[in-house]
């Protein structure tokens, strides 16, 4: 790809260069911002999105690097603050648009390299510009653990000088003009005593890069003067002026550089995730039991269904379906328009926009069709798309896709305070921490204290390509995926906090093979936690449900979705149950959160008979709601949480689903009345065990 840097001088646009000459492109040309002349600001600007100190030294960048250097003035301010940007005339960020437009339309670039590490201020407004521009943002060093990056920026032989302090215990006398190797045990210290980002992230200091491994040229500082900007006497600010420069060549180079070798693939070694041999055998096929002599006779996804609405504005929708069949005289698009057109009607009728959905299940009949139904799902929401699962599964004949949705309105107090707001993240950005959405869907997003994120495959994050090894590999990487979205969305949230959990696999034989490694990353979160008070895996972590389907995006064999909750997982209540059930027995589980603001149920139906004679159907599934009901009545009195989506996965060849549709229904609204939640019925292929049902249910 041919990219171009954004550039400031300092460390961070420099090693993101280095790590994109790593990946494979080529940098063809360098940008910058300047403070503009008639500012009386010619030193350093105030600005949200831009490093302006150091900014006379830029020009020798294009001959050091041997590029064609593009530099504007920073004309507008920081106008437009708030978590999503959206064009705003006067705001600085659209002097970066103008002169990325000019780099494009003169060099052709297609990729933009950013130095971001924390900052989702400046990420957002990069990622606006170059969804504007159709450029692909690649911002290498996002989430990077900045300990480590200060390592490895020092090992690439980047030989960066402090040209700013700006924190607790940087002494502008002692530090400016220090390199990067002299500083670290210093930021070190100063990280372990006083929280200091080590990198810089929170404003600490800026530098300066004089030569790194891709400079063919080496700056040299032959003077500066000091500048105090603010003498305070605990942390005073202050900046390097750089009064004469030159360039040296360099000793010829032996054309390599030194990076870090990607850890984005993983590769599976530990002996411990490895389930036993006997543990792989998938089980044997039930017979079939029950099942019309006309397949799926009622199409169960024609019912529009909704939850009632939680106490908190919560309501999940269900059962919103594109009919399509080939012959007729209606295209795939239309079957796809047709069904959002449904959908938000659904949601007009009570109040709500299609802005207001925070979470979609979208179950298709093949993911041949998905090119198709994207290209509608795209124009139908805007810069803050809900997240999204999407899987193929066994949809009845004539049935494009179904999906089912929750959707939240903020309630405004009296007070003006929104209370229960929605953070999004969404980013865009080609990185070594997660793959990057590049789809209509962000990555998580919160509301309250609870997180609902994307379905997640193993795809590499620095190459967008799925991880090679198979499944054990795709299993490990994309819940590494899952932890890194959590903790990016959270501080400090990580797997334990997750209150429910789905993995899709598209072989029975990988079953065995999710819960090995779900139950392997739960044990080093809690070790990360060092309390020998999670010893019941159950009683503080999510409930799990694997299910086999018929196809994943990008061919995956295996796909992760949580939704979790900033908590106390060891304060959380915990409730199960056991019974049998005319041949078959009843598995409940229910999961509060430590806040008491939201819980999960599931509950599971396994064949204990081998009888192949018909077996009636109607006192398992009787009993099956009404345990599912006294687990909702042993939520504690501070729960106000409402049951909104009623997801039963169920084998797909042993049950009819007009026969399933009915009986839960009836039950449903038998025993939970006006608070009955969205029922959901999924057909799928296999499910562990003699599982023939497994509900999930969610409560908020």
């Amino acid at each position: 790809m041919r990219v171009v840097a954004l550039i400031s001088g300092g460390k961070d646009s420099c090693y993101n260069m280095m790590q994109c000459v790593a990946a494979g492109h080529q940098i063809v040309a360098l940008a910058n911002l300047r403070p503009a002349e008639n500012t009386g600001q010619t030193d350093e600007l105030d600005s949200y999105m831009y490093q302006t100190v150091g900014h006379h030294a830029i020009d020798l960048y294009a001959d050091a690097l041997g590029l064609p250097l593009y530099r504007g003035f920073i004309k507008g301010t920081s106008v437009n603050t708030g978590r999503v940007y959206t064009a705003c005339p006067e705001d600085e960020v659209e002097d970066l648009y103008q002169l990325m437009k000019l780099v494009k339309d003169k060099e052709g670039v297609e990729g933009v390299s950013v130095g971001a590490i924390l900052s989702d201020y400046q990420r957002v407004r990069v990622e606006d510009v170059c969804r504007r521009l159709n450029l692909q943002p690649l911002a290498y060093l996002w989430h990077y653990n900045q300990e480590i990056l200060l390592k490895e920026m020092i090992s690439s032989n980047i030989q960066a000088i402090i040209i700013k302090v700006a924190a607790f215990g940087l002494d502008p006398d002692k530090h400016l003009g220090k390199t990067l190797g002299e500083m670290e045990p210093i930021l070190l210290e100063l990280s372990e005593k006083y929280g200091v980002h080590v990198c810089g992230e929170g404003g600490e200091y800026e530098t300066f890069t004089l030569d790194c491994p891709l400079f063919k040229k080496k700056i040299v500082v032959d003077s500066a003067k000091v500048v105090m900007h603010s003498a305070d006497a605990f942390a005073p600010v202050a900046y390097l002026h750089f009064l004469k420069l030159h360039l040296e060549n360099k000793e010829e180079s032996m054309g390599t550089f030194l990076v870090r070798s990607c850890s984005c693939e993983i590769s599976c070694t530990d002996d411990d995730i490895f389930p036993s041999s006997g543990e792989c055998e998938p089980p044997k096929n039930i017979p079939v039991i029950w099942k019309s002599l006309k397949h799926n006779s009622l199409d169960f996804t024609k019912t529009f269904q909704n939850s009632g609405k939680s106490l908190s504005g919560y309501q999940w929708f269900s059962s919103i379906t594109a009919h399509f069949l080939p012959s007729k005289d209606k295209t795939a698009e239309d079957a796809a328009r047709e069904a959002f057109s449904s959908l938000r009607a659904n949601l007009t009728s009570e109040g709500l926009k299609m802005k207001d959905i925070i979470l979609v299940h979208l179950y298709m009949k093949s993911m041949k069709d998905f090119s198709v139904i994207n290209s509608v799902y795209v124009t139908e929401f805007d810069l803050c798309p809900p997240a999204r699962v999407c899987v193929e599964t066994v949809l009845p004949d004539g049935v494009l896709f179904c999906i089912d949705c929750l959707a939240h309105k903020y309630d405004m107090a009296a007070d003006d305070v929104v209370h229960d707001e929605k953070l999004v993240m969404h980013v865009q950005s080609i990185s070594h921490w997660a793959p990057a959405s590049i789809g209509p869907y962000s990555q998580s997003i919160k509301v309250g204290d609870v997180l609902y994120c994307a379905g997640q495959i193993a795809l590499v994050p620095c190459s967008m390509r799925l991880v090679g090894g198979g499944v054990r590999s795709e299993a490990s990487l994309s819940l590494r995926h899952v932890g890194r979205v959590l903790e990016a969305m959270s501080q400090r949230t990580a797997l334990h906090h997750v209150i429910t959990a789905s993995c899709y696999v598209t072989d029975s034989k990988s079953i065995p093979v999710a819960r090995s490694i779900w139950r392997k990353k739960l044990r080093e979160c809690k070790k990360v936690e060092d309390s020998e008070m999670y010893h019941d895996e159950t009683a503080v972590c999510g409930l799990l449900a694997v299910v086999v389907v018929s196809h994943l995006p990008r061919d995956a064999a295996i796909e992760w979705h949580v939704v979790a909750v900033v908590d106390d997982p060891l304060q959380r209540k915990h409730f199960a149950m056991k019974m049998l059930s005319e041949g078959f027995q009843i598995e409940c589980e229910s999961v509060e959160s430590s806040s008491a603001s939201c819980a999960s149920v599931s509950v599971r139906l396994s064949m204990i008979s081998s009888s192949t004679s018909h077996l009636d159907l109607d006192g398992p599934l009787h009993d099956l709601v009404a345990v599912f009901k006294e687990a909702v009545n042993k939520l504690s009195e501070d729960c106000s949480a409402s049951p909104l989506s009623f997801r039963a996965f169920f084998k797909e060849h042993v049950f009819d689903a007009e026969t399933l549709q009915k009986g839960l229904q009836e039950y449903l609204e038998k025993y939970l009345e006006e608070k009955t939640p969205a029922l959901i019925l999924v057909p799928v292929v296999d499910l562990p065990d003699k599982d023939v049902i497994h509900i999930l249910c969610w409560l908020s």
